[in-house]
């Protein structure tokens, strides 16, 4: 069973290796790690996709990561976005390959790409309704619209919710994790940039 583990950690030599030793002795097999952020307190924020056995539960892991000094577990929860982390870059080719097809593409691979659990595309009619343009399965059923002019921690409707808004001309990207972690403003800015080159690669102004 695949899980979503977000650590913060010493951002020096050795640190990540510690951490992967720890898991590895706790029962749990680590897919893919990414380096989400790193911060002005000299630590970094890692994203690590792990593979837990039938019967095993996150809590050995929890324990082995809180043995190791200076590490920090922020989240850690099931991962039903797929089996590996997707990149930035090959989210790009994806959509440079494809360009009449960006907006349908970027939404079907923001899941993957940010961690999250669901993405929507909607706009505001002319009575102030939000209606849902496209949407991956998770996503709930009905939205609210936010008027944003960048990509946005905005307050959710629900409470087990957070919630990002990316602005694309009338309409706007929703992406949002239940229950956590938070998007850090490296996250923010990252999907904004991409939903504003998903944009640029539909109208032609990117090439190859």
């Amino acid at each position: 069973m695949p899980f979503l583990l977000r650590l913060e950690l010493p951002d020096v030599p050795g640190s990540l290796g510690r951490v992967a030793s720890a898991i590895g002795e706790s029962g749990a097999d680590i897919e893919a790690i990414l380096i989400v952020e790193k911060t002005d307190r000299g630590t970094a924020i890692d994203d690590v996709l792990l593979e837990l056995p039938p019967g095993k539960m996150p809590d050995s892991v929890l324990s082995a990561c809180a043995m190791l000094e200076d590490v920090r577990v922020l989240w850690i929860s099931r991962y039903a976005a797929g089996t590996n982390l997707f990149m930035d870059l090959e989210l790009v080719e994806e959509l440079t390959a494809h360009p009449a097809e960006t907006h349908e593409r970027m939404l079907r691979l923001l899941p993957e790409t940010f961690r999250v659990d669901w993405a929507v595309r909607a706009r505001q009619g002319i009575a102030g309704e939000v209606e849902i343009l496209d949407h991956t399965g998770a996503a709930p059923e009905e939205v609210r619209w936010f008027d944003v002019d960048r990509a946005s921690r905005v307050e959710s409707w629900d409470e087990n919710q957070v919630v990002c808004a990316v602005p694309l001309g009338s309409e706007i990207f929703l992406l949002g994790r239940r229950g956590g972690p938070e998007f850090l403003d490296s996250e923010v800015a990252r999907v904004g940039h991409l939903v504003s080159l998903s944009n640029s690669i539909r109208h032609g102004g990117f090439g190859h």
